[in-house]
């Protein structure tokens, strides 16, 4: 069901609350780990702890550098827009509160709360996504104005869903159903629904799209096959089989940035890594061998089987593999290209990062070639001085002083009160330099801690 942005909206700031990979349900998490992130070029790492969060750049394998470390406690959320200064918090102590921070300046932005437990926040430079376990919020990063509640969503208490990070793209991915395995491609920008995916027989553990948002890669509670999509249009283009001996639970998804690639993590010991790529007329049809031959007799084969057997024996298998030390742990993985090698990124629920290398010709075992604890004890802090150009040229404000905005209020149960106005929201004087490298979003600090009354 939707509903236009104020039928039903976030509680203003200060009101105390009760507490697409899935988002942790408050209180559960990563062991030792309150949350781990990566954003969303893989270019950073965001973890957050029982005493605070940290920032750490992993643009290098030769050291990991903590960008940022401060004290909150009992983090479960926190995601960084790109490499900008902003960065979203989530906290324990208040879970239906989303906090938006100037880390480089150390000052908040603003801050939401919304009437049930946050579950999971997604970003791009357009939209900024709020998932409960009945509802979805989509916000103008630009500003932060709500406009769109999407309410009476099937349960989704895991918060899972996926927003491209392709602005122009802009597509949000979440279950359309609590007991099969169905997507509901929304349109973020335009705020229409696109279409729906019938994507597994049972429910959804994992969503993400490639770096464009023209591919959806999916995996189910069951963890034995991950599906790729095309978007928008939700045909099937890729099907792996992960394993068949057991069902596994799905950590995360990712693709690499040219999208040649898909990895996968689990609760078990091994990372799949996956290779997009179609399989047409090869030099072996005018050159014919005995494994060709074969090949082709099993797909011959396969048209006279049932559906399953036959869906079995036309599923890719993994191209590459990583054998982590430890099972039974979450994790975060990512793929990246760091210092123009491919890499695969692992960060675990023991507060490890595991870096990998990845031979892009020959798959295989891969190799690990970094690994780094992400308490970050004894490495330099790394906080380069960066210059602040103005957003004049996107976004005009007054200088003259905080210019007091209306707003409308909402009632403790996230409906609008008719009528009521809020005066005390105001703005600063200049817009938030994010110190990123083409100065985005052009957010405004806002001042107010009260949105309703």
């Amino acid at each position: 069901m939707e509903t236009e942005a104020g039928a039903e909206g976030p509680i203003g700031p200060g009101e105390p609350g009760s507490s697409g990979e899935p988002g942790p349900r408050p209180g559960t998490g990563l062991a030792g780990l309150g949350c781990a992130s990566f954003n969303q070029d893989s270019t950073s790492l965001a973890v957050g702890t029982k005493t605070g969060y940290k920032l750490f750049s992993v643009t290098s394998v030769d050291k990991l550098d903590c960008i940022h470390d401060s004290e909150a406690p009992d983090v479960y959320i926190v995601e960084r827009l790109f490499s900008s200064s902003l960065v979203v918090v989530v906290s324990l102590s208040m879970p239906r509160r989303m906090n938006v921070y100037h880390f480089k300046k150390g000052t908040e932005i603003c801050n939401y709360s919304y009437s049930d437990d946050i579950l999971s926040v997604r970003l791009n430079r357009q939209r900024l996504v709020v998932c409960l376990e009945e509802s979805v919020f989509i916000h103008n990063i630009k500003d932060m104005k709500l406009l769109k509640t999407l309410l009476n969503t099937p349960c989704n208490p895991s918060g899972l869903c996926a927003l491209s990070i392709n602005h122009s793209n802009s597509y949000l991915g979440y279950p359309g159903s609590a007991t099969i395995g169905e997507i509901i491609i929304y349109d973020a920008n335009n705020l229409s629904t696109v279409t729906m995916i019938p994507a597994h027989d049972s429910p959804l553990a994992a969503l993400t799209f490639n770096a464009s948002g023209t591919k959806l890669a999916s995996a189910s509670e069951r963890g034995t096959v991950i599906r790729v999509f095309s978007v928008p249009e939700g045909q099937r283009l890729f099907e792996f089989r992960r394993g068949m001996k057991r069902y596994v639970t799905i950590s995360s998804l990712s693709f690499s940035p040219d999208t040649q690639f898909l990895c996968a993590s689990s609760n078990t010991e091994t990372i799949h890594i996956f290779k997009l790529e179609q399989h047409g007329p090869s030099v072996e049809e005018e050159c014919p061998t005995w494994g060709s031959y074969v090949g082709k007799m099993f797909s011959a084969a396969s048209s006279y089987l049932p559906a399953q057997v036959s869906g079995m024996m036309s599923q890719d298998r993994a191209f590459a593999t990583v054998r982590l030390l430890l099972a039974e742990q979450r994790n975060v993985c990512t793929l990246a290209m760091i210092q123009k090698l491919p890499r695969l990124l692992v960060a675990s629920s023991d507060g490890q990062l595991f870096i990998y290398n990845i031979d892009p010709q020959e798959g295989g075992e891969c190799v690990l070639d970094k690994e780094e604890g992400a308490e970050a004890e004894g490495l330099e802090v790394s906080l380069p001085a960066q210059a602040c150009p103005s957003y004049a040229a996107t976004v005009a404000i007054p200088t003259s002083g905080p210019v007091p905005a209306t707003l409308t209020g909402y009632s403790e149960d996230g409906g609008a009160r008719k009528g009521e106005v809020i005066p005390e929201h105001e703005f600063a004087a200049g817009p938030v330099c994010l110190d990123d490298e083409n100065e985005f979003p052009p957010v405004m600090i806002c001042n107010s801690n009260k949105f309703w009354k």
